[in-house]
């Protein structure tokens, strides 16, 4: 019997905010799938093995994931590591890829999940709780009120028109284009959060622009919250 690939949500940081579901499953795989790029793979393996002391004695493929905006290298190495998963669900193991916060959100597993589905395989979602609801949890409030919108923006990229969204604006990967992020959001005399590895022992929280430094940790979240209306 074939096995079953699953993407594992393992939190934002803090091994306790994983779910009992992620525990359980990680728990249950034979083998373990991580990238071997990046800080990925060292902080995803660490976060679960906060709860799961044996990870070490478990299998472990170590899929070539480059961090790089050229699509065509991209689907190169989806398509390599979707067969590298492939081999091992053919051998009827299941396998759980280990991945920050949720797989849904700017994950590079979904799009492994989407190749290894269309190769005719099982594969599944474990939710994880997400950076930025960590990040709210930490700061002790709300990320959006009554009829505000929330806005989750990738801020390796162009950002300019989404600050000028109504609402709440969750600037994710914001540490590559620190001083742009900055820049543009001094620019619009807008205040703004910065939490910089939220949940690990080098959390660091900036509460105004000037205060944030030129460069940050890949795990950068920036919150720009605009006042409840309705708060008196």
């Amino acid at each position: 019997m074939r096995g079953t690939l699953y993407g594992v949500g393992v939190g934002p940081g803090d091994p306790k905010l994983m779910t009992f579901l992620a525990a359980e499953t990680i728990r249950k795989c034979p083998v373990i799938a991580v990238p071997d790029r990046g800080m990925g793979r060292k902080m995803s393996w660490q976060i679960a093995k906060g709860i799961l002391t044996d990870l070490d004695k478990k299998e472990c493929l170590n899929l070539s994931i480059p961090m790089t905006k050229d699509s065509g290298v991209l689907e190169k190495h989806y398509e390599l590591a979707a067969a590298q998963l492939a081999e091992k669900l053919e051998e009827g193991a299941d396998i759980a890829y280990l991945t920050l916060g949720d797989p849904t959100i700017y994950s590079t597993y979904i799009y492994l999940h989407r190749a290894v589905k269309k190769l005719g395989y099982d594969a599944r979602i474990i939710s994880g709780v997400p950076s930025f609801c960590a990040v709210s949890a930490r700061l002790g409030d709300s990320l959006a009120d009554r009829s505000q919108q929330l806005h989750i923006i990738p801020s390796s990229y162009d950002i300019e028109e989404a600050l000028g969204y109504g609402g709440t604006k969750i600037l994710m990967k914001a540490a590559s284009r620190l001083p742009q992020v900055k820049q543009a959001l001094k620019a619009r005399d807008m205040k703004a959060v910065m939490v910089e590895n939220c949940g690990m022992d080098d959390e660091r929280i900036y509460e105004e622009l000037d205060a944030m430094p030129g460069e940050a940790g890949y795990y950068t979240v920036v919150v720009v919250k605009e006042p409840d209306p309705f708060e008196a």
